[in-house]
């Protein structure tokens, strides 16, 4: 019994065994030798499946981060300068308090270094056209704290000792007013691109601050025809109007902003630093007084 177990294959083996036969009775072809690919296997169905991963940095959405960063950016910058103004013109009405300082030098130099300062940091706002309008809005608020000091609404007497001549209130509706709005339009007509307003500014804040620190020192020989203006003044005008022009081009050279050919653009800056002495020098003082005064 044993024996006929162990030789005879069982009934599975031999099913199988002939299934996988070739019949003898069919021809031999290439289309019964190749065998069928097996199916392939049906994907298990999910109910709860991950969806795929989209980068969220879609051109749509990188755009609203770049707005947001750059407004995020140029908010901070107008703070900041707005904050080093206020403590610039503190700094000197301390000095002013204290008798450290006089207080024509004290005005004089709070005229030169604020519009400076101003000028040298529009490079941290962002490369976007409303960065101009973040950056004016430095001089807009002192523009509205010189209109409502200068109409008495409020009192400062340290912002009227730094920036007047008098100490008198009115006096910030002349010549501090007219200084911060050519500020705001500088910024925003000519900006960083434009050299005009680079020159124009540093003429107005470091050769005309200057020429009037060193004429009021050494202005013992005064201009033929006003004779409330020196040569000492006048010549220390045309040249440090003439070197913080370059130095201040220069600076918005390297960072990229402005392409200048250097050989005109000295000659013309020497120009333009002798015509702005020339119109400074002049008795406009006083003309406007007598036209005033018919």
């Amino acid at each position: 019994m044993s024996l006929l177990v162990s030789t005879r294959p069982s009934l599975s083996f031999r099913l199988n065994f002939n299934l996988l036969r070739r019949p003898t009775n069919l021809p031999l072809s290439s289309a019964s030798l190749t065998p069928k690919p097996p199916p392939l296997p049906t994907p298990p169905l999910h109910i709860l499946r991950r969806a795929p991963y989209s980068s969220p940095c879609t051109p749509r959405a990188a755009s609203t981060a770049a707005t947001a960063y750059s407004i995020l950016r140029d908010s901070g910058a107008a703070a900041a300068i707005l904050a080093g103004a206020y403590a610039l013109v503190s700094a000197f009405d301390f000095l002013t308090r204290r008798n450290l300082i006089e207080q024509s030098l004290s005005r004089k130099l709070v005229h030169i270094l604020s519009g400076l300062f101003f000028m040298v940091s529009w490079p941290i706002f962002s490369t976007t056209t409303e960065a101009r309008y973040f950056a004016c809005l430095v001089p807009l608020v002192n523009c509205l704290r010189l209109v409502i000091h200068g109409l008495s609404l409020a009192s400062d007497e340290g912002l009227i000792k730094s920036v007047t001549r008098e100490g008198k209130p009115e006096e910030l509706l002349r010549g501090p007013l007219y200084y911060v709005l050519i500020l705001i339009l500088c910024a925003l007509i000519f900006w960083r691109e434009s050299p005009v307003g680079v020159i124009s500014l540093a003429m107005m804040c470091g050769g005309d601050g200057i020429a009037d620190i060193i004429g009021r020192r050494f202005g013992f020989l005064k201009i033929p025809y006003n004779q409330q203006k020196s040569w000492a003044g006048s010549i220390s005008m045309f040249i440090f109007g003439f070197l913080i022009s370059i130095g201040m081009l220069q600076y918005y050279s390297v960072l990229g902003y402005l392409h200048l050919d250097w050989v005109q653009t000295v000659q013309k800056v020497a120009l333009v630093s002798l015509v702005a002495t020339v119109v400074e020098s002049l008795p406009t003082t006083e003309i406007l007084r007598t036209l005033a005064s018919e």
